[in-house]
């Protein structure tokens, strides 16, 4: 097994509950003759658990063995007591870094998921509108390898006034010497989060941030608006995104600070972007030793084959699979497999983290064979690398 760096990681930002009907039961393909105004719904037991980076990307590196710490802010409410008691059960030492406000509410989530459609949520923000720089405890960020933060458009105190809240909580943790992370959610068009300018956030926050991990829609929507608009008029982005479109956008995302970029493109797996050995070495704390087989990279793992049960948190579990591989020095390579293995893992339960395992048992899995789903792309300077069943691009030196 591969050593853990010694140091812990933080996971900070978004939590939430998450309350998720039991609706599997239903026909399949169905939602729209189902979900009709004035109808009564029959549902199945509702499943609780906590919600958001914090938990989901926190505790799955919990589960494959990072020790990890959780910064949040919660209400004190009975739905608060759920959150907290949720986590204390993988850990009481989890609970910690999680504050209690006792003047706002605590966030919650009612995800629709019934089979065969995308889910729905519903969703109250509560408690993460109001979290601000001076909620984390920097002296724990000192003493850690990692500090990844998640989720700022669904955290309004950091994307107002053009993300000054964002920058300071990334500038701060950057300061301390860690190595920082960034999760994205995809904002409400119809919201606050979706009307502000993300391209000047992202130019002023970006600088902070040495690993960018966004859905290819979540990156389209806040950088390329009218772009992911035109792209997505008929819901087919992801058919749509081509090694070109990759490229373009890893550049930019480069070129505004960021050391590492991984693009999440759903069931078309993972594309990463490295910059150069220059830039690598501003990487932080959690930068593994042989660093320089990190620079220059362009990579992009397929999916592995599942039976998707759910798609809670399976961004979260991925990001998680590539930090836990990052911490333990793998190189590049490993860490895409190890993200979209555990990614694969967590769609196999209806929830964020039912589904995973430890990472022995991951790495076992992936040792034994376990399939992959096929990509095939088609431009020129992309090369097929059997040894580690990824795509190869041309920009990887």
């Amino acid at each position: 097994m591969a050593a853990i760096y010694p140091l812990p990681a933080v996971a900070a930002g978004h939590l939430c509950l998450d309350i998720i009907p039991g609706l599997d039961h239903l026909p399949h393909g169905q939602f729209e003759v189902l979900f009709r105004p004035g109808r009564l719904i029959q549902a199945g037991i509702a499943q609780f658990s906590t919600g958001g980076p914090v938990s989901n990307t926190g505790l799955a590196l919990h589960r494959l063995g990072v020790p990890a710490r959780l910064v949040a802010k919660i209400g004190a409410d009975p739905f608060g007591d759920i959150v907290r008691g949720i986590v204390a059960q993988y850990n009481p030492q989890l609970v910690e870094g999680i504050r209690i406000a006792p003047d706002v509410p605590t966030s919650y989530s009612v995800i629709i998921s019934p089979p065969d459609t995308d889910r729905i949520f519903l969703h109250c923000p509560g408690a993460n509108d109001t979290f601000l720089a001076t909620d984390i405890d920097y002296s724990l960020v000192e003493r850690s390898a990692l500090f990844h933060f998640g989720y700022p458009p669904l955290m309004r105190s950091l994307y107002t006034d053009n993300g000054q809240g964002l920058v300071e909580v990334l500038r701060r943790a950057k300061e301390t010497g860690v190595t920082t992370s960034l999760d994205m959610s995809f904002p409400d068009p119809t919201s606050e989060s979706g009307q502000v300018d993300w391209r000047a956030i992202y130019t002023a926050a970006l600088p902070y941030v040495d690993i960018f991990l966004p859905s290819i829609e979540e990156i389209m929507f806040t950088l390329r608006r009218e772009m992911y608009e035109q792209l997505n008029a008929n819901g087919t982005l992801l058919q749509q995104v081509t090694p070109e479109l990759l490229v373009d956008i890893s550049e930019e995302l480069l070129g505004l600070g960021v050391k590492i970029v991984v693009l999440k493109l759903s069931e078309n797996g993972l594309y990463l972007r490295s910059a150069d050995e220059t830039q690598m070495q501003q990487l932080g704390r959690a930068r593994p030793e042989q660093w320089e087989a990190w620079a220059n990279k362009e990579l992009r793992a397929p999916c592995f084959q599942v039976e998707v049960t759910g798609t809670t948190g399976s961004g979260d579990a991925t990001i998680a699979g590539f930090l836990s591989a990052l911490l333990r020095g793998l190189p590049p390579e490993k860490a895409m497999t190890m993200a979209v293995a555990v990614g694969a893992c967590n769609v196999e339960a209806a929830d964020a983290l039912s589904g995973l395992r430890t990472w022995d048992e991951t790495v076992a899995r992936v040792d034994a064979g376990w399939a992959r789903h096929l990509l095939s792309i088609r431009s020129p300077g992309w090369q097929w690398d059997d040894a580690h069943s990824l795509w190869v691009g041309s920009r990887n030196i």
